[in-house]
């Protein structure tokens, strides 16, 4: 019998090639500055130039995060705590 070449060797069809490493890790904190609103009303901002969506926060706003989801063009977090700036702006 002929040995058959070619269609269904390669099964992974390029999904975990090409992507570089993302430059965070969930469960880790970062300290960022907000810098755009999303359509969805969350905070925006980048790190090593990965878009992190990050709620109840708006533009200006300087807080320390967590990643909680990260996926293959942006990650998601929550907030930690707010910067100084901010909560002196609150009293």
């Amino acid at each position: 019998m002929e040995e058959r070449r070619g269609f269904g060797r390669r099964r992974d069809f390029g999904r975990t090639r090409g992507f570089p490493p993302k430059p965070v890790e969930i469960g880790k904190e970062y300290e960022v500055d907000v810098q755009e609103t999303s359509r969805r009303g969350e905070g925006i901002a980048r790190i090593k130039g990965l878009v992190t969506f990050i709620p109840n926060t708006k533009p200006g706003d300087h807080v320390k995060i967590r990643i909680t989801r990260i996926s293959r063009r942006f990650a998601e977090a929550e907030v930690v705590e707010k910067g100084e700036a901010e909560e002196e702006e609150e009293e």
